[in-house]
């Protein structure tokens, strides 16, 4: 069905004059009384061109792509149209009205073609518009069925029409291509904005592609939703953003987010590799591979926005697919890793296109005889509450939050709930919590970037700390437990380091003890010379002139001294 026939459809059960469609305007039904607007956003030219080009006939669509007038007829279901389009100082201008009376006929001799003919462009006095709607009486034999209610007329008048935007496969296949550009470079991300030559973040640096113009507001919306599901273009118009995975076979599939800023519509698109990535190539330890061999219990992965959490959450669901019998449920907004059953069986949902919320999957899944639950992103409290739950009565529950450290990670949680269920929430997470991977990413000398995985596995003291609200005190349990597999963040980073695969500023700038770490940096005869630069940045006060009070530093407080240089 060509997409200009829903609107087609709402122009005769409202007995409308004529279909307008402008560019630069929303389309409108020509109405006794003034225009009614039957969708939310203007039409661009490539939208009203693709609107009429899908249902018009050969010679005149060559007239449409060559910018030249053009009057056509069209039969569809809901009857016989003529349409008019036309090109007033580079701007189209289009109507739609019905043929009932065979005017288009006569003039043209009786074949539908691209001729101009003499018919009034929007006025047709054989259409009964202006005739008062009588919803009760009965329809004629040779008038085809369009409501039998006066309500359905009113809703079908009032209601946008989210398809009016047409994927235009010019459009699509420019955004292709900068995919597979975005591929072949080896970039995490593909930024797109008004204004702006398109964008890659490459090794996390952000770099503007060469030799490629500036993107305008039609081209980018034209881009977008070429690909755009019709479900998310009805959230990005009533909401101004959208998220969504689109896939190119052989390619790569892509977590995409489009949203409205201030120059107009924006979007990023995050690679998400074709082929699996397992525990092996990501690093992961024996210790953490072992959460996924638990048959209940709470396993987090956390981190900043960017920092891998998919991508180690995708080798840890691809180890249980391969070692484990097992039915595994995930929950995601959007699907990301495709995970293709191999020992176990892997049920995928989508939010808001297989089910509407994480926490009403998270509930139906209880139902759905699941012995491992992977949740996406742990939203809000009461999905926090389920999982915990769920977790406690004998299922395997993996999920993330955007926490960075493992200490932070369990306040994050304890502290979404009420004071008067914390108590309460300590005792199950004591009891339920298995595992917290707190990972970021750091560029690697030489290009790409590697992970720094700070790791909580819960044992008889941690499970103590969290249920006497002890929680400061499980770093110095996880600096002392380096044996059973524990590792904080500073002695992941000082390990990338020691291995020469990150620059020590680098390291430092990832740190959330920055102190500690820059000590273990001198101890360890590191190149530290970035402090001496960046001190203000560093929470360290500088060498100040004489008389004066140190920078950073409150005029009372005297700068700490630096060790001396051993010689």
């Amino acid at each position: 069905m060509a997409q200009l026939d829903r609107l087609l459809s709402v122009m005769v059960s409202n007995r409308a004059n004529a279909l307008v469609l402008n560019e630069g305007d929303v389309a409108q039904l020509e109405v006794p009384g003034g225009n009614r607007p039957v969708t939310k956003q203007p039409l661009t030219s490539q939208q009203v061109v693709a609107l009429l080009r899908e249902i018009a006939p050969a010679d005149a669509g060559s007239k449409l792509e060559a910018g030249q007038p053009a009057t056509f007829q069209y039969s569809s279901d809901d009857g016989v149209f003529v349409a008019r389009a036309t090109q007033s100082d580079g701007r189209w201008t289009a109507s739609i009205c019905v043929d009932d009376d065979g005017a288009f006929l006569q003039a043209t001799g009786g074949a539908g073609g691209a001729t101009a003919v003499a018919t009034p462009p929007v006025a047709r006095a054989a259409v009964p518009a202006a005739a008062p709607v009588r919803p009760a009486a009965p329809t004629p034999a040779a008038t085809r069925p369009v409501t039998t209610g006066a309500q359905p007329v009113v809703a079908r008048a009032t209601t946008p029409v989210p398809n009016a935007f047409v994927a235009d496969p010019r459009a699509k296949l420019e955004l292709d291509n900068l995919l597979k550009h975005q591929v072949s470079k080896g970039a995490s991300d593909l930024h797109l904005r008004v204004g702006e030559p398109p964008v890659l973040r490459l090794h996390g640096e952000m770099q503007r592609i060469e030799g490629r113009g500036l993107l305008s507001d039609d081209e980018l919306r034209a881009m977008l939703l070429s690909i755009m599901p019709e479900r998310n273009r009805t959230e990005f118009e009533e909401l101004h953003d959208t998220d969504y995975a689109y896939e190119i076979d052989g390619v790569a599939r892509f977590r995409a987010n489009a949203a409205m800023e201030r120059k107009g519509p924006a979007a990023v698109f995050r690679v998400i590799p074709a082929q699996m990535v397992t525990v092996e190539q990501m690093g992961v330890t024996p210790e953490v591979q072992q959460l996924c061999y638990l048959t209940k219990g709470l396993v987090l992965v956390t981190g900043p926005t960017g920092s891998g959490k998919s991508t180690t959450l995708c080798s840890l669901i691809d180890l249980i697919n391969r070692s484990r019998t097992d039915h595994v449920i995930t929950i995601e907004d959007p699907i990301e890793f495709v995970h293709p059953n191999k020992n176990c069986i892997i049920t995928q949902r989508q939010v808001g296109v297989h089910t509407k919320s994480f926490k009403s999957a998270l509930r139906a899944a209880l139902r759905e005889d699941p012995d491992i639950i992977l949740v996406g992103e742990l939203r809000d409290l009461e999905t926090v509450a389920i999982a915990i739950e769920t977790a406690e009565t004998g299922h395997l529950v993996f999920g993330t939050l955007h926490t960075t450290t493992a200490a932070g990670t369990v306040d994050r949680i304890i502290d979404q709930f009420p004071a008067d269920r914390q108590e309460q929430i300590r005792v199950m997470l004591a009891e339920s919590l298995k595992g917290v991977i707190s990972q970021t990413l750091c560029k690697k000398i030489g290009g790409g970037r590697v992970a720094a995985r700070e790791i909580l596995l819960t044992n008889p003291a941690i499970s103590n700390l969290i249920r006497e609200s002890k929680v400061f005190q499980i770093n110095s349990v996880l600096q002392t437990s380096r044996k059973l597999g524990m590792v904080t963040l500073n002695d992941a980073l000082i390990d990338l380091v020691d291995g020469n695969l990150v620059e020590p500023k680098e390291a430092y700038t990832k740190a959330i003890d920055k102190p500690n770490f820059a000590t273990m940096l001198r101890n360890r005869n590191h190149d530290v010379s970035f402090l001496d630069i960046g001190g203000a940045e560093a929470g360290e006060a500088k060498p100040a002139a004489p008389g004066r009070p140190a920078t950073g530093a409150s005029p009372a407080v005297k700068p700490t001294p630096k060790p001396a240089a051993k010689r």
